[in-house]
């Protein structure tokens, strides 16, 4: 039973407004046919619109099946049209980008049906209304007959208890009404049916009880009905659209406008081309960067000299930054003063046990000198492992300082213990002979166009002019005698030592050792750093042998007595004579220390290491590296990064503008689908259904242009890769990372969904029955 009290609204008949049904009760029986009579020529009347809880009763009290509806909220009358009313509009009102097969099955997906189920019950609804054969047509593709069929269809498709009828034959001829007239009322035989007309005839013929008004009063009821006060048990059903079917109803909506959405689509996407071509160039460039510092900087040591300058601390300590927290403050001005590395046995044990995976060559540099003679011609001289010009000393000794500090231009490589040369063979090539096969041979070092440091050919014994092509004859096999101290030095009556004269004696001394240049080495490709100088290069191993015969030495213990210099007698400081006892092979203190990682991935590993040994210590304890791939690293990366955000900005600018652009297209939708609005309410949509639909349209916009801005942009980095290959000889520098492009796709969607979700609030607050009426 549905009854009908206190009903103090409003609604529309034709163009003027009239009071709605006032004090007045209406009930009607759960089974007839009633035909509510409006005045004569009064237009077209949407009482039905004003019946079934299309928001008019927050002033009345509508009793269904004995429940009061005065409290219902707006999802209790959404469930409650969905549930127990279907609707027969005189302009049919299907949605014309769906299916007459999806416009049927509406009412059950919002209702939570299955689709199986659901679509069982719409084929058996359009075969009752004799539309079996017309499944698979569009609204547009039938007559007026057929789309009202497909009309009464959608409204008994989901079972409901009431047919609301607004003039449903008002827009069909004369035969095609009487067969609808026909249906409606075999319909009723199952359900009440209320059907508004101004058509007496029409009521008459068919209708099985007729309620006439006029002014707002009913003034004639053919069979009026005696409430029984029987309450019947009333249970709502809530409607729910999934997020899945708000895209697939967009979607299809989508489909009809397909130009329109593709250039909508194309111009929201400027804005993620520009970032994408910004990102693919970023990380193309740094890729290109990351793989120069991997086959340069990864030669480059991480150096431990016994001194560090103020510049490699800060160095240091911006890089440690990340792995010890004891070490994070800014430099003092007494921390800018040059800081002595406290090189113990202790350290040196805590080095030798890194992890061999991180890195398998350190060497270990030592300022010992070599006594060294060569033959040539006949005649013995003394030679030596330099490229110094003994002209220009204070640039030499300079030189040599700063590559004992950053580990870069020295002439000494870590050999293995088995004597394998892992070191030479990563880096170099041969260009003559062999590579080292003991300590004792050397090799010589040459650029990539194979030329190398006339000074260290002319220390060697050799008469070269510069520019001076020498044979490979001339060099490979050449061989050298390295002396004892005791053999090559002489102490003085006056207590003072000074070298022997150079002679064959001194040459053929049974205790020398010969060392031999074994082959000429050159850098293995192009873009390998020749981080050894050129000119000789020897293994630390050799360094290590000649300390362990000469610590021992006459000179050696005693310069470590003397406070003066034992070869020219003059007084020196404590820093001096430790100088000098290093030179003359007496301390097993090594001058620095290189690590050389075995790839640039390990290098922080390497570093958190090496900074492990600073926690705790006070600052003249610590000992501070430098890292000169490190620095050179952040560098280049923190400019890149700095180009790439200020692109990206610029290019972030047109996202905007497409989100605005968005707003304005979602708002023209909702202006064109204000009727569809109406529908989907009527049929029991709720508020968050209605914005979902349009959350949904703007999804599938937003990754369609975020799908269409990347793949643009990955197609334009082929073009840009020619271009920066004829401009720079670099390849495949532009490379879009597929997560860059992920990310991008979000973006675009999200920003879409933002600017298209005021609209979408817009279009879920309309009206059902101002809707419906819009054309």
């Amino acid at each position: 039973m549905l009854t009908l009290k206190h009903l103090k609204k409003y609604y529309q008949v034709g163009d003027t407004v009239t009071k709605a049904l006032d004090d007045v009760s209406v009930a009607f029986r759960p089974k007839e046919f009633v035909a509510i009579l409006g005045p004569s020529g009064s237009g077209k009347t949407t009482l039905l619109n004003n019946i079934g809880g299309l928001d008019i009763y927050d002033s009345g009290d509508l009793i269904i099946k004995g429940r009061s509806t005065k409290h219902f909220s707006a999802s209790d009358w959404d469930a409650y049209r969905n549930n127990s009313v279907g609707f027969i509009f005189q302009s049919y009102n299907l949605i014309g980008h769906l299916g007459i097969l999806a416009n049927v099955e509406m009412g059950m997906t919002l209702s939570g049906v299955s689709n199986d189920e659901k679509k069982q019950k719409a084929i058996a609804a359009l075969k009752r209304v004799g539309l079996g054969d017309q499944i698979m047509k569009k609204p547009n593709q039938l007559s007026g007959g057929q789309m009202q069929r497909v009309a009464i269809a959608r409204a008994i498709a989901n079972d409901p208890e009431i047919l609301l009828c607004d003039e449903p034959t008002g827009a069909l001829d004369t035969h095609t009404s009487d067969q609808i007239m026909q249906l409606i009322q075999e319909l009723s035989q199952e359900r009440l049916v209320i059907m508004v007309t101004h058509n007496p005839e029409l009521a008459k013929q068919y209708a099985t009880r007729i309620i006439e008004f006029a002014d707002g009063q009913i003034q004639h009821d053919s069979d009026p009905y005696q409430d029984d006060q029987t309450d019947t048990a009333f249970q709502l059903k809530k409607t729910k659209m999934t997020f899945w079917t708000a895209l697939k109803l967009s979607f299809t909506n989508i489909r009809t406008k397909k130009a329109r959405t593709a250039l909508t689509a194309f111009a929201s996407s400027i804005g993620i081309i520009g970032i994408a071509v910004v990102l693919a160039l970023s990380t193309g460039f740094q890729k290109q960067i990351n793989k120069t510092q991997a086959n340069t900087m990864a030669q480059y040591p991480i150096t431990i000299s016994q001194t560090a300058t103020s510049q490699s601390a800060a160095a240091t300590r911006t890089k440690t930054v990340r792995h010890t927290q004891h070490v994070t403050a800014a430099l003092s001005e007494a921390d800018k003063a040059t800081h002595i590395n406290q090189l113990t046995t202790s350290y040196l044990n805590y080095v030798a046990k890194l992890d061999p995976h991180l890195s398998k060559h350190i060497t270990y540099t030592y300022s010992t000198g070599m006594n060294l003679l060569r033959q040539v011609n006949g005649q013995v001289k003394t030679v030596k492992f330099s490229n110094t010009n003994e002209k220009n000393g204070n640039a030499a000794t300079m030189s040599a300082a700063m590559s004992t500090s950053v580990g870069v231009g020295g002439s000494v490589y870590p050999s293995q213990q088995s004597g394998g040369q892992s070191f030479l063979k990563k880096h170099y090539k041969i260009v003559a002979g062999n590579y080292p096969k003991t300590a004792n041979d050397v090799v010589l070092i040459v650029d990539r166009d194979q030329t190398t440091n006339i000074n260290a050919l002319k220390n060697l014994g050799l008469t070269v002019k510069n520019n001076q092509q020498l044979k490979d004859t001339q060099l490979v096999g050449t061989t050298l005698k390295l002396v004892h101290n005791n053999d090559y030095y002489q102490k003085l009556p006056t207590g003072t030592y000074l070298p022997k004269t150079a002679n064959q004696a001194l040459y053929n001394n049974a205790n020398n050792q010969t060392l031999t240049i074994s082959g000429i080495l050159q850098v293995r490709n192009k873009a390998s750093e020749n981080i050894l100088a050129n000119g000789i290069a020897y293994s630390d191993q050799l360094t290590q042998n000649i300390i362990q015969d000469n610590q021992n030495s006459a000179i050696a213990q005693a310069q470590k007595k003397s406070q003066t210099n034992v070869m020219t007698g003059q007084k020196v400081d404590a820093t001096t004579q430790a100088n000098l006892v290093s030179y003359l092979g007496g301390s097993k203190t090594p001058a620095s220390i290189l690590i050389y990682p075995n790839n640039f991935k390990n290098k922080d590993k390497v570093l958190h290491y090496l900074d492990q040994y600073n926690h705790g210590k006070t600052k003249a304890n610590q000992v501070i590296y430098t890292d000169l791939a490190g620095s050179v690293s952040n560098l280049t990366g923190g400019l890149m990064d700095a180009i790439t955000y200020v692109l990206v900005a610029f290019a972030g600018i047109s996202l905007v503008t497409s989100m605005i652009m968005i707003s304005i297209l979602t708002y023209t939708s909702v202006l064109e689908r204000t009727k569809e609005i109406g529908v989907l309410k009527a049929l029991g949509a709720r508020k968050r259904d209605i914005t979902r639909v349009f959350d949904a349209e703007t999804t599938i916009l937003g990754v369609a242009s975020g799908i269409i801005g990347v793949v643009i942009a990955w197609l334009a980095t082929f073009p840009i890769n020619t271009i920066l290959l004829h401009m720079t000889d670099l390849h495949h520098v532009a490379q879009l990372n597929p997560v860059h492009a992920l990310i991008l796709i979000i973006i675009s969607t999200v920003l879409t969904v933002l600017g298209g979700h005021i609209p979408a609030r817009m279009a879920a607050k309309k009206d059902a029955a101002t809707a419906l009426r819009s054309e």
